[in-house]
């Protein structure tokens, strides 16, 4: 359960603002992203302030956060990694404009599967967004949901280095 605790802090605190996901098998896991929809100056690497706005489960989800995220494209797909945790995943690209961009990422976790739902404005070397959280339950006699527990954070991000594109 300490271990379970733990991947989802990290996965938490801004996408990937959490803790050692390496253990968990979360750092292998990949989606679907496509990078001719981002907008300008959404790749690179990024602080993230995370701060708790609401959650149906205060025992569960940290108040506040910060994290490293590093948005990149390899061989056409966007990966988000988290060089402190080794967490890596690719991401899918719901909506994007000139400078906002929703993307989401879901994954399994033992009997859980846990979503995020990250929506950002880029302005210049900084962006301002939500992270919206939810985490299934499943049963496990039938694999049906048997709890849901959900965060909404407010994430602010500063660019700490350049356009980090990677095309192979």
């Amino acid at each position: 359960m300490k271990v379970f605790f733990k991947l989802l802090l990290i996965l938490i605190l801004g996408v990937f603002t959490f803790i050692n996901l390496t253990d968990s098998g979360f750092a292998q896991m990949l989606l679907h992203g496509s990078v001719e929809k981002v907008p300008d100056g959404f790749f690179g690497t990024w602080r993230v302030v995370s701060n708790l706005v609401e959650t149906d489960s205060p025992e569960r989800f940290k108040p506040r956060g910060v994290d490293l995220w590093n948005l990149y494209s390899e061989y056409n797909v966007i990966i988000l990694s988290n060089p402190f945790s080794g967490a890596k995943a690719e991401i899918s690209i719901n909506n994007a404009g000139k400078t906002f961009i929703q993307f989401s990422k879901t994954g399994k976790y033992e009997d859980k599967i846990l979503t995020d739902k990250v929506s950002i404005n880029i302005s210049g070397d900084n962006f301002t967004g939500i992270d919206e959280i939810k985490l299934d339950t499943l049963s496990g006699v039938d694999g049906k949901v048997i709890k849901t527990q959900t965060a909404k954070y407010a994430i602010k991000g500063e660019r700490i280095s350049g356009q980090d594109v990677i095309v192979k």
